[in-house]
């Protein structure tokens, strides 16, 4: 059964575990308003809501709002449960965190989205819902609703990658690697799955459009390099370029940005210098450019000095 406004909160108990909390369920919510935070860590979608997330978590805890980040996995690496503790830890969430390696949670809410957001009062019953980014001001007032307080709405803004999109100037679409949702490959060779093959990259790239260059096996769910020295290019129009990324259970591995083919300089993300040098020590999603100045069309590339690199998805913002 879908879940819309006016049902009861499905039950939390297929959580394979718990962060920050001992398990909740309805003995512990009885009386509180929940607002419940479907996630995963390497989502640009859920990274940019957080803040509010994590401050409406603070100011409203003293009228016994109750957050709890449910943590349901999109790609296999986000499985690992020390992983999910890390990202908990590098965003400063201090809240509950339902771990939802199965599934249950995610299937018990009927729910599709990250993120997605629950708005429960003291009866626990469903007052409200809202999936992806914005309507912040109107969810902190539904939550403001709930618990019966009416003041000032906090502010908030969100750094580093938590910050919001240049949505005027995003003209790149989310772009999976992996063959299973895999699009707009530029091979001049074709491609193939599952197997090892050398890749080109081609002379030109089309806008929103993307190469492999050296040897690498496309899976289902990423690219993975089996020779030093490959890289992935992509054509884009956005303020930020990301990408998920692991080393794959492989010691760190060094990499390199280059944005039209020079090094990024001031128009660098957050996990590379200006001369475009990063470091993949962790699966999680990297912030290669964050251009400085007018946002245009660029190319960017990436070259990973090791083998064992896995990539997953583009993302812009």
């Amino acid at each position: 059964m879908a879940v819309f406004q006016g049902v009861h909160m499905p039950s939390l108990g297929g959580a394979t575990g718990w962060l920050n909390s001992e398990p909740l369920g309805p003995a512990e919510l009885r009386g509180h308003v929940v607002l419940v935070d479907f996630w995963t860590l390497t989502c640009i979608n859920w990274l940019r809501t957080e803040p509010y997330v994590r401050g409406w978590s603070h100011a409203y805890r003293g009228d016994e709002l109750i957050v709890i980040g449910v943590h349901t996995p999109e790609f296999s690496f986000e499985h690992d449960i020390g992983r999910v503790r890390q990202a908990t830890t590098e965003r400063g969430i201090d809240y509950a965190v339902a771990v939802d390696n199965d599934y249950a949670v995610w299937s018990a809410f009927d729910n599709h989205y990250w993120p997605a957001l629950y708005f429960i009062d003291a009866d626990g019953i469903i007052r409200d819902h809202h999936f992806g980014e914005g309507r912040y001001e109107e969810s902190e007032r539904a939550i403001q609703r709930l618990l019966g307080v009416e003041r000032e709405l906090i502010s908030v803004e969100g750094l580093g990658v938590e910050a919001a999109a240049d949505w005027d100037h995003l003209s790149s679409p989310e772009t999976y690697l992996g063959y299973g949702r895999g699009e707009r490959l530029a091979s001049p060779d074709g491609d193939a799955f599952d197997e090892a093959r050398t890749y080109g990259l081609p002379e030109r790239l089309g806008f929103n459009s993307w190469a492999l260059g050296g040897e690498w096996t496309i899976g289902q769910e990423s690219v993975v390099l089996d020779h030093a020295g490959g890289s992935i290019a992509y054509r884009f129009q956005a303020r930020d370029a990301h990408l998920v990324l692991t080393p794959g259970g492989r010691a760190p591995i060094p990499f390199g940005v280059l944005l039209d083919g020079e090094a990024p300089g001031p128009s660098h993300g957050v996990d590379v210098d200006e001369e475009g040098n990063g470091l993949l020590e962790a699966g999680r999603l990297y912030q290669l450019v964050r251009q400085d100045g007018v946002v245009r069309e660029r190319t960017l590339q990436i070259r990973f000095l090791a083998r064992g690199a896995e990539a997953y998805v583009f993302t812009f913002g």
